[in-house]
């Protein structure tokens, strides 16, 4: 179905066995809105889309209540994010403001509207896009939202081989139309769940401490990884062991995912920035010079 290769397709997984949520940074027309459609219709769970302008207000995402004249009672009427696979595209032409309006969806899996607190159906997962490059009219995202992300990650542009499977793909229907489920969002709960119990081990624990503890004290970051941030790439190690049929988790699952987790938790120094430093460079020098380490145990 995604043609750009088995990777985009693992981190949503993963993204989606570990409750998290996901931020697509790419340019356009490279299947962002296809990935996320095709997300919920493979997991059996409804799907809704916002598209972000400066124009879109807090209640055009949460809901709002309407005053009904017969019952002389308020009603609420449900927002888009009352769905369980939710795609926020162009997130940051959004203003801050109706972007914090996901804040709460987003950390808690619930909304207040007018006072009253309603909960988000489960599973919940929103996949958040972006143009890395037109910032122009703009509102980018502040670190406290960033973090909110479990992960960012981007498709990227198809080889020539790929491209031209899309063409033959889509030259006579759209491939979503032949899609069907494949699970089922009960099913899929289960299975977040049952991510939780993956065995991770002390020194496991301990070398993801190394490389989150490694962003906050490189010379180039001005501020590091936060302990979500931990939490996050322990949970990626996990619901990675799951997809290889393990119930423990490595140190290769935690290297594997460590940049997708921990990059866009990192704010660099501008010097560093005037270098050519990325946030993704700098995870990748931190994970090279973190030191695996395992103990050894008496028989």
């Amino acid at each position: 179905m995604i043609v750009a290769g088995g990777e985009i397709v693992e981190r949503v997984l993963v993204a989606l066995l570990s409750e998290g949520h996901l931020l697509l940074e790419d340019v356009p027309g490279v299947g962002k809105t296809m990935l996320a459609r095709a997300t919920a219709v493979s997991i059996g769970c409804r799907f809704g889309r916002i598209q972000c302008t400066p124009d879109l207000l807090p209640s055009d995402v949460v809901g709002v209540s309407v005053f009904d004249p017969k019952s002389q009672t308020f009603e609420y009427r449900p927002g888009p994010v009352m769905t369980q696979v939710l795609l926020a595209d162009e997130i940051n032409r959004a203003t801050p403001r109706t972007q914090s309006a996901l804040l709460e969806c987003m950390a808690e899996r619930q909304v207040t509207v007018d006072g009253t607190t309603r909960p988000l159906p489960t599973p919940f997962l929103v996949i958040a896009t972006q143009n890395p490059v037109e910032y122009e009219g703009t509102f980018p995202l502040p670190e406290a939202q960033l973090d909110r992300f479990f992960m960012r990650t981007s498709i990227g542009y198809p080889d020539e081989r790929q491209e031209a499977e899309i063409l033959r793909r889509l030259q006579v229907r759209h491939p979503l139309d032949d899609l069907s489920a494949v699970t089922t969002p009960e099913a899929l709960v289960s299975m977040q769940s049952a991510v939780r119990k993956v065995l991770v081990e002390e020194s496991v624990r301990a070398y993801v401490v190394r490389i989150v503890h490694g962003t906050r004290s490189h010379p180039d970051a001005a501020l590091g990884a936060s302990p979500r941030g931990s939490l996050a790439l322990v949970r990626a190690g996990q619901a990675a062991a799951s997809l290889q049929g393990r119930d423990y988790v490595t140190p290769d699952d935690i290297k594997r995912h460590a940049v997708s987790v921990l990059a866009h938790r990192v704010a660099l120094k501008p010097e560093a920035e005037l270098r050519g430093q990325t946030q993704e460079r700098l995870v990748r020098q931190v994970v090279e010079a973190a030191p695996v380490q395992f103990e050894a145990t008496g028989s």
